[in-house]
């Protein structure tokens, strides 16, 4: 059976923050600075190189710190030099790369985790210091965990490390797959036999009333402290809302798929570069986070054996699944294929296929589907709809 590895990263916060990390936070950032000149006027890309280079000259120069923040600070400058390049091939940066933010990468040289006793020993110019953290109950889930990289995080809101964990699960040779079609206020689900069950999550309700929350308080208030604190309260209970959602949706979709084995989801890695909508369309679309959402159905599905597969979502919405001709509308959201019949909302459509590439893509011989779905005032005959949260407002 097949093996593969989960990456998972979890907060722990602080108790008290030891003298001497203000002094760290601030070389640190320097040294990052320093390597992000080099690289930017150098126009080096690669870790390897830049370490290379500056490592030894650093070394001389803070003698007292540990050597493995110096081999972080390349990482670090190296992959900020290189994003940056990105962006501003896409005219979207100008000027020079500069480090602002208050963090730090720790590997795992630097820092020693123990979740039992709720301490983080930490390598410092002073020697190694003990930090004690806030637990939490999802930790407990990270104890059989391998512990990787951690950033060491200041914020108005305290310190934290951010430790990333990773652990080896074996995903069983699937029998079917779930073909999921990710929507602004539902998911479809494919299963087989032409069964199908649609999710209604409210997505679209949640987002659009807290950005009109957002843009009252903008109007309102006039800018300072207050109307900043009023704008970070509300983009925080819209998060937590979210992450709520996205995650009791994940465990009904893997819940659904451990029968079958597979769960199909569509590749949208691209998406937002063919968004061209009126204004508020695009900005709705552009706040729709569905890749968070599909990450956290990844990892739930492996954690449960589960494979899953990304399929190209073209046409998905728009071809038939019994025979593969064009569908033409037959209604607000129904589509009809002219040339055998078949009938079903553009929802079912799409699972319908993400499911049949998901299972061609996997080498399995597709069978003659079962009788075309017939949908009657906008309700489906064959599949479930139900509704995930029932108070969203």
């Amino acid at each position: 059976m097949p093996s593969e590895t989960i990456k998972l990263a979890s907060k722990f916060k602080l108790k008290e923050t030891p003298e001497g990390l203000n002094e760290l936070f601030s070389t640190y950032r320097d040294i990052v600075n320093f390597l992000i000149t080099h690289a930017f006027e150098n126009n080096i890309t690669s870790f390897y190189r830049l370490k290379k280079e500056i490592y030894k000259s650093l070394r001389k120069e803070y003698p007292e710190l540990p050597s493995h923040y110096i081999y972080t600070a390349c990482q670090m400058a190296a992959s900020i030099y290189k994003s940056y390049r990105k962006r501003k091939r896409r005219g979207k940066a100008s000027g020079r790369p500069v480090f602002k933010k208050e963090a730090i990468m720790l590997d795992d040289h630097l820092f020693k985790l123990d979740l039992e006793k709720g301490i983080i020993k930490l390598s410092t110019p002073n020697g190694r210091i003990t930090l004690k953290f806030y637990p939490a109950k999802h930790h407990e889930k990270f104890k059989n965990w391998k512990v990787g990289q951690a950033w060491l995080v200041r914020t108005p809101k305290g310190v934290f490390i951010n430790v990333v964990f990773s652990k080896e699960v074996e995903v069983k040779e699937p029998e079917d797959f779930v073909g999921v079609d990710l929507n602004e206020n539902n998911v479809t689900l494919s299963l087989s036999d032409g069964e199908f069950v649609q999710i209604i999550t409210h997505e679209k309700e949640i987002r659009t009333g807290y950005f009109v929350k957002r843009r009252k308080i903008q109007k309102k208030v006039k800018v300072g402290k207050k109307r900043q604190e009023l704008l970070e309260k509300y983009g925080e209970r819209e998060r937590n809302r979210l992450n709520d959602l996205y995650h009791k949706l994940a465990n009904k979709i893997v819940e659904l798929a451990e029968k079958y084995g597979g769960i199909a989801l569509e590749d949208l890695t691209e998406i937002r570069n063919s968004i061209r909508y009126s204004a508020e369309m695009n900005g709705r679309l552009h706040r729709w986070s569905f890749r968070k959402l599909q990450s956290i159905i990844e990892y739930k599905a492996k954690l449960k054996g589960v494979e899953v597969v990304f399929v190209d979502p073209a046409y998905t919405s728009s071809l038939c699944p019994v025979c593969g001709e064009k569908l033409s509308p037959n209604g607000h959201r129904v589509l009809k294929c002219l040339n055998c019949g078949f009938e079903a909302d553009r929802d079912v459509v799409g699972s319908w296929n993400v499911r049949l590439r998901a299972l061609k893509m996997w080498g399995v011989s597709v069978p003659p589907e079962s009788p075309p779905m017939k949908m009657g005032g906008g309700k489906a005959s064959r599949g479930d709809v139900y509704e995930l949260y029932t108070n969203y407002g």
